[in-house]
């Protein structure tokens, strides 16, 4: 009887243990596959842009604002995106399938270090060169929390309760904190990376992207059609 109530606590430690191990994969998958979404270094050439006749203060407070502008945006998506799949009608396999083929087209764009009309239109470019825009829009929203990063938090927030959102905010708190920091020493990777450099770390998310995009889609696509799982 000890025995048998030893080995029962023994799978039950183990299988507790690949629990956690789990969690911890999908919150660390959640965290890149959101880095490479977001991509600050895609975000520099163009914060540069913005920023060229500022003073070094405005510079300060205008990346502050970018970092809270993306953790509010997104933390948004994540306590609200239940809601706003029920509103849609849609199931969450169908906007995993959605979400995957919006990522699959930004990274191509990045793979040819792009911005893509996924996160910026001709019109809005044109606004920003012209200085018709803020600071904040368009670098926070779309060229960060675009339809990319909020469709990658609503889709990763609807797996779990109370703590696994806890857990989906502290990542989104990271990037947004890595974004602040890139952000923040713009001026210095813009001068040692180069464009080069910078097109670079774009093209190595991009690729890394495109993975998690077509396992994203994957996902979604043996829910639909179960038949593909088998």
């Amino acid at each position: 009887m000890a025995q048998a109530a030893r080995r029962a606590g023994e799978e039950i430690a183990l299988a507790r243990d690949q629990l956690e191990v789990a969690n911890f994969q999908e919150y660390l998958r959640f965290l890149v596959t959101l880095t490479a979404v977001l991509d600050p270094f895609l975000a520099v050439p163009i914060f540069l842009t913005v920023a060229a006749s500022q003073s070094v203060r405005s510079r300060v407070v205008l990346v502050r604002l970018v970092a809270i502008t993306v953790f509010t945006v997104l933390s948004a998506a994540a306590l609200l995106g239940e809601t706003i799949l029920v509103l849609i009608g849609a199931s969450l396999a169908a906007f995993r399938v959605g979400g995957g083929l919006v990522l699959l087209l930004m990274s191509l764009a990045m793979l040819n270090a792009q911005i893509g009309r996924v996160r910026q239109t001709e019109e809005e470019a044109a606004e920003l060169e012209a200085g018709e825009t803020a600071g904040v829009v368009p670098l926070a929203v779309p060229l960060l929390a675009g339809p990319g990063a909020i469709g990658t938090t609503i889709l990763a927030a609807q797996q779990g309760g109370g703590a696994h959102l806890g857990a989906i905010l502290v990542c989104i708190a990271l990037v947004s904190l890595l974004t602040w920091f890139v952000l923040r020493a713009a001026n210095a990777l813009g001068d040692r990376l180069g464009t080069t450099g910078l097109n670079l770390a774009t093209r190595l998310l991009g690729l890394l992207l495109a993975a998690l995009a077509i396992q994203t889609m994957a996902e979604g696509l043996k829910v639909l059609f179960p038949g593909l799982a088998a």
